[in-house]
């Protein structure tokens, strides 16, 4: 069954919920096997997600919603209980995950919760092009001027590092522009899941070594396993 709601208490303290959602719009990341929770059955997207909704209390006053892909491929009628939710729990804040592709409609999500902050999260992976487009299958390409107008618009960027192909300097590079244009990112190492992608365990070695200080960093939320939120389905 997985789990679908926790809370993060060490910092930026928030509850997540992690929700079922219509198929992924690109859904072809070489990494990704997170689409599997994906559903045509829009009744059995709702049912779970209102179920999962009930558990979300408003302590914190934050809620990250995650989803097999983006917000907008959330149900409306589950869109529309997250703002429920929202509102009867007095939740302030909300982050969402969105797709490349969905850069240009942010103001939708923005209107439809009205009255509320909300900050969005968007899988760059990596600043290095042709890394993004041809070990992670992640088609879009930007250079600096775009991602200058991106860091206007997203609150953070999530980057997965450690796979083989990838080298330190790479890494380096990715959180030190991470940290430059964005208030906050998302480090992940990656963990093999059956896709061609593959972890590099001296990467893995190195980078623990190296970057364990990022754990103290307010602007980083790094996932040393993919189950470090609380949250995952089986």
């Amino acid at each position: 069954m997985g789990i679908r709601y926790s809370k993060i208490e060490n910092k930026n303290k928030r509850e997540i919920v992690l929700l079922k959602s219509f198929p992924c719009k690109y859904g072809k990341c070489k990494f990704c096997n997170y689409i599997e929770d994906n559903s045509t059955d829009e009744l059995e997207i709702d049912k779970v997600n209102l179920e999962t909704l009930q558990e979300v209390t408003g302590e914190f006053g934050a809620l990250e919603v995650i989803n097999s892909g983006s917000v907008f491929e959330l149900p409306i009628k589950t869109l529309e209980r997250i703002r429920e939710v929202v509102h009867n729990k007095n939740i302030k804040l909300l982050y969402f995950e969105i797709y490349y592709g969905y850069k240009n409609r942010l103001d939708e999500i923005r209107e439809f919760f009205k009255g509320i902050d909300i900050r969005f999260r968007m899988g760059m992976e990596t600043f290095d092009n042709n890394f993004r487009i041809n070990s992670y299958g992640k088609n879009f390409k930007i250079d600096t001027p775009e991602i200058e107008e991106l860091s206007k618009k997203l609150y953070s960027v999530c980057l997965l590092i450690c796979v083989k192909g990838q080298t330190k300097e790479m890494i380096k590079k990715d959180i030190e522009l991470g940290l430059k244009y964005f208030k906050s990112i998302t480090v992940n190492i990656f963990i093999n899941n059956g896709t061609e992608v593959e972890r590099d365990e001296e990467l893995v070695k190195w980078f623990v070594e190296n970057y364990n200080q990022l754990q103290e960093d307010p602007r980083v939320e790094l996932l040393i396993d993919n189950k470090d939120l609380g949250v995952f389905e089986q």
